[in-house]
């Protein structure tokens, strides 16, 4: 199963990207995470960075096939409930031997539903940094 948690791409250079996703309650992985409380899940949030960052690379030949290797420093922040709208900002490090590369990201969650943040204001859902990998299939 595939979740795309890209839903535009609002800013991009040659080693930064920002995306935008719109959480809907609608969105199958809610319905159980948790009931009554709806949430997106943790790794949901670090899965948004990690597909910005595909994202980033796109036109680099086998980026679709980067997974992530190694995560680190992760700091979860805010909730991302139904109705908010989450901003992604991923900026590339550094290019590493063996067809890795290595960001910085983090993910902001702006919504109406959350009574501690006003319509302006962001806080911060998720945010460190990470590998991507080519993919090993044996």
């Amino acid at each position: 199963m595939h979740f795309n948690l890209v839903d535009s791409v609002v800013e991009r250079s040659p080693k930064h990207i920002v995306t935008l996703k719109q959480v809907s309650a609608a969105e199958e992985y809610l319905q159980d995470h948790f009931p009554g409380f709806p949430v997106l899940p943790g790794v949901l949030m670090l899965e948004s960075m990690v597909q910005a960052a595909r994202e980033l690379l796109r036109d680099k030949p086998g980026a679709s096939r980067l997974v992530l290797g190694e995560a680190r420093a992760l700091k979860y922040g805010r909730f991302v409930k139904p109705g908010s709208r989450m901003r992604v900002s991923v900026s590339l490090l550094k290019e590493l031997d063996g067809g890795r590369f290595e960001f910085k990201g983090e993910a902001t969650v702006h919504g109406p539903l959350d009574p501690g943040i006003s319509d302006g204001e962001a806080a911060v859902a998720v945010s460190g940094r990470f590998t991507l990998r080519p993919a090993v299939v044996a």
